[in-house]
């Protein structure tokens, strides 16, 4: 988290400078073109140029680990449910069955594995842009430019509050979480049987939603006192102009989709299976 209490973390690259927009529409390109696809060679190309946009953007490591490790175990668990459900889900993608493994009630075959490998790297896609978007977009910043493409401000506004209250709410719950400790609450391993760890966490809901409310009750004091919402307009002290990077890059994006829509339909239609 910021200094400034949002995911933003403050730096000087090409993302950096970009318009919030465009990066929203870089965002969606980059989700039509991962999902049209079920291909591992496609979604091989994708991370590597994902990961390359990553690391030139510098975010500190410590702030993108919590969402890699969340992205982890999700594939992990996901793996682990789509093998035991349907251990042979893979032949009718591909009209082949070559057993690997029996585990009593069935038998996992080659093709199964090869799909989960391949819906592991596509979900894997996603997060290079999905971490470029959350922190390299300023709040304030993202909200004038949805503004500036005909999105109404009150909408707008509110995906600022959105992005800024992120941080908030985690920090609300570490500190729950630290004054249940001190009474005596574990939440940690070793503290408390894994049943009872779960209760713990799901305790904190309550105190976490009274306190979500005040918060929310605040902010429509404070913005109903500034007069927000009455006029049909408004400026933003964020607002910046388009510039040519901009521009090129949205352009990328529309002809990259179009292109990834015409392989698709034509080259690449179906589940990509070499063996």
């Amino acid at each position: 988290m910021s200094k400034m209490g949002t995911l933003y973390a403050p730096g000087d690259s090409v993302f950096h400078r970009m318009d919030g927009s465009i990066k929203m529409l870089l965002f969606a390109a980059w989700t039509v073109t991962t999902f049209l696809f079920l291909d591992l060679r496609v979604f091989i190309v994708m991370l590597l140029i994902g990961t390359i946009l990553l690391l030139s953007a510098k975010i500190p490591f410590r702030q993108i680990r919590i969402l890699l490790w969340v992205m982890i175990v999700f594939n992990v668990f996901n793996t682990a449910f789509i093998i035991l459900i349907t251990p042979t889900y893979g032949s009718e993608l591909t009209g082949t069955n070559t057993p690997v493994l029996n585990i009593g009630y069935n038998t996992i075959n080659l093709e199964t594995l090869f799909y989960v490998l391949t819906l592991t790297a596509k979900y894997l896609t996603l997060l290079p842009v999905s971490l470029l978007f959350i922190f390299t977009t300023h709040p304030s910043k993202f909200a004038s430019s949805l503004n500036r493409i005909g999105v109404p401000y009150k909408i707008a506004y509110a995906v600022n509050i959105a992005f800024r209250y992120i941080p908030d709410i985690q920090s609300e719950f570490r500190g729950i979480t630290n004054s249940m400790q001190m009474r005596g609450i574990g939440f940690r391993k070793g503290d408390a049987p894994f049943t009872q760890r779960v209760k713990n966490v799901t305790s904190i809901a309550i105190p976490m939603l009274y306190s979500s409310l005040q918060r929310i009750e605040v902010v429509s004091n404070a913005m109903e006192l500034r007069g927000f919402g009455k006029h049909k307009r408004r400026t933003w002290y964020a607002m910046e102009d388009l510039r040519a990077m901009d521009y090129t890059v949205g352009a990328l994006c529309i002809l990259v989709t179009a292109s990834a829509i015409w392989l698709k339909i034509g080259v690449l239609s179906g589940f990509w299976y070499p063996f």
